[in-house]
């Protein structure tokens, strides 16, 4: 009976881990400019952080979670792209999704060696970006402020990188 309920645990998390390749398979969305909702976040030591703080830069805002495993895929890209453009207006801030708290994401983001703004999400932002169903969900705001571009699932670098190097 338990190996059953392990096997139906183990088959669901697979379809779900399918599913979002499967989103990501489709690309990033590109849409019409809109404007990116502000938002004020606590950061992982606390201390409160708004979006206009990041006025006149690309921002890549990352919605993530430990857990996620398309997440940790990402993160590296991530990584590489805040080090390479930073100097030239990028951003990327990730926003945590985890229940656990900050001192989880803190932990975990010291161990992957995260150099870009960890903020934890709550109910405002999640609903201001219409509801956050796939983990990761990824925006590309640009310097003035509007949503370019959408991706639902794993991000690899090189679309990013393609997605953000016209609007630096």
């Amino acid at each position: 009976m338990k190996q059953t309920r392990i096997l139906k645990g183990v088959v669901v998390a697979a379809i779900l881990v399918g599913a979002v390749f499967l989103f990501a398979r489709q690309g990033p969305k590109n849409i019409d400019p809109t404007p990116a909702p502000s938002w004020a976040l606590k950061d992982l030591a606390g201390e409160m952080v708004e979006s206009s703080e990041f006025d006149g830069k690309v921002v890549v805002l990352n919605f993530w979670a430990t857990w996620c495993p398309p997440c940790r895929m990402e993160i590296p890209g991530f990584i590489d792209l805040q080090k390479e453009y930073e100097e030239e207006g990028l951003v990327i801030i990730g926003v945590s999704l985890d229940e656990a708290g900050p001192d989880v994401v803190a932990e975990f983001s010291e161990s992957m060696g995260i150099n870009y703004p960890i903020v934890m999400a709550d109910m405002r932002i999640t609903g201001a970006y219409g509801g956050i169903r796939v983990l990761p969900t990824t925006y590309i705001i640009d310097r003035e402020g509007n949503i370019r571009n959408t991706h639902v699932g794993y991000l690899r670098r090189g679309p990013l990188e393609k997605m953000i190097k016209p609007l630096l």
